[in-house]
């Protein structure tokens, strides 16, 4: 589906996030993404934040130029849109920890949602640099989910990365599966950790994407293109990846390791 649409609400979730809603009537999953471009700009892939109903939304971290661009839509802009585009969660789980890192929550809250509504029990572990950024902490209690939250700074939680409260979730719960996004080396250790107990992991991947349909090979990830093959995946395809978690292309192709400048 290819569309203009005008953005109806713009809501500030932290200091670095922006949800933006729009009328978007195709059907939608949890996990999937579209294509957002605005005149004068770029085209920048968006994992969606919200996809029930007619009201769809994304919700953005400020990146770069586009990024923060995006974010400064008003409600009445018009945007493009294009997409739904890749697969989605699976939601037959009865039992999931949800690992979130940073922005990663976008993606993971609408898969979430769905699971409570239909009887799953969804715990989360929640992290990000400061208690200001714990992004949709409230969207997940309120949906009945047991949140447990970390920050690098300790300002609120356990001090320290996320991996840590899941790592502890996992060893003291019975999950049947653990949903994860967020920064690669986040989801590399999460996978480890839970692949240990017998516990599947589904990683949603973020990469550069340009053309969303496996043609341009910008988000090539070992043999997978993260626009159709992903974003979700199992991680026992990730886990044998020589650059999962440790590289990344940039938008020229060039691999660049990960916390390189």
């Amino acid at each position: 589906m290819r569309t203009v649409v005008r953005v109806t609400e713009r809501v500030v979730e932290t200091p670095s996030t922006v949800t933006l809603r729009f009328p978007y009537p195709g059907p939608a999953a949890p996990g999937q993404f579209v294509m957002i471009w605005f005149p004068g700009d770029d085209e920048l892939p968006m994992s969606l934040s919200y996809t029930e109903g007619a009201s769809k939304g994304v919700t953005i971290k400020a990146m770069g130029t586009t990024s923060r661009n995006v974010q400064e839509l008003a409600v009445g802009a018009t945007v493009g849109l294009r997409g739904p585009y890749g697969n989605r969660f699976d939601l037959s789980a009865r039992r999931v920890l949800v690992v979130g890192g940073g922005s990663g929550a976008a993606v993971l809250a609408p898969a979430a949602e769905r699971a409570a509504a239909q009887g799953t029990r969804v715990t989360v572990a929640l992290g990000a640099t400061q208690s200001a950024e714990l992004l949709f902490r409230h969207r997940f209690e309120e949906m009945g989910a047991r949140v447990e939250v970390a920050t690098d700074d300790g300002s609120e939680g356990t001090k320290g990365f996320v991996t840590s409260v899941a790592e502890r979730l996992l060893t003291a719960e019975r999950f049947d599966a653990v949903w994860t996004c967020g920064p690669e080396i986040m989801m590399q250790k999460v996978a480890v950790a839970a692949g240990a107990l017998g516990v599947p992991v589904f990683c949603s991947v973020e990469r550069h994407m340009k053309c969303a349909l496996g043609l341009c090979d910008a988000c090539a990830l070992g043999p997978y293109h993260v626009c159709v093959d992903g974003p979700v995946f199992p991680a026992e395809r990730l886990l044998p990846l020589a650059e999962f978690g440790r590289s990344h292309r940039d938008p020229s192709g060039r691999r660049v390791p990960f916390g390189a400048r």
